[in-house]
């Protein structure tokens, strides 16, 4: 006896749903705290405004990939 289809299909797209955005985060957390791109000194520079032009579009895309993959799964 086997998983039905339907269910492992579900648990599979919450379990790469989740790697996903914690890879994402992971990586933001990394750029933006450890190599500073997220922290401002007096006002914004450039590399603040480009970092944070790239979370916001990146955060589109990921949504949209995520939307897109759990529109496969019945609920």
């Amino acid at each position: 006896m086997g998983m039905e289809d339907d269910t492992r299909l579900f648990l599979i797209t919450i379990m790469q749903t989740v790697s996903l955005l914690i890879l994402w985060l992971l990586i933001n957390i990394f750029v933006g705290l450890y190599l500073q791109f997220g922290l401002f000194e007096s006002r914004p520079s450039l590399k603040n405004i480009i970092y944070y032009a790239v979370f916001i579009i990146g955060c589109f895309f990921l949504f949209k990939h995520v939307k897109k993959k759990w529109s496969k799964v019945d609920i």
